[in-house]
């Protein structure tokens, strides 16, 4: 077991923000995000599907990220949010 550190680009914030604004239950999208980060904190590369190239998704309804791994420096990088 690999402990990572999560990080969330501004853009990812952005879109997350813009998500849970206009969402009508921002608790399930606060637990969504939470669950995110919990996930990718340990194994990010067991977790999600690949996706063109070092790019990985991962849906834990009713968000969907895109994220990077780089293992050397045991860091995730969310790079996008959308609705799942």
């Amino acid at each position: 077991m690999t402990i990572f550190t999560v990080v969330w680009t501004r853009q990812a914030e952005d879109e997350l923000m813009e998500i849970w604004l206009a969402s009508t239950d921002r608790p399930a999208i606060t637990e969504a995000t939470a669950t995110i980060d919990r996930e990718l904190r340990i194994d990010p590369d067991r977790k999600g599907t690949t996706s063109r190239g070092s790019f990985w998704s991962l849906a834990v309804f009713p968000l969907r990220v895109v994220f990077e791994v780089h293992p050397a420096d045991r860091l995730v990088k969310v790079l996008s949010a959308q609705r799942a």
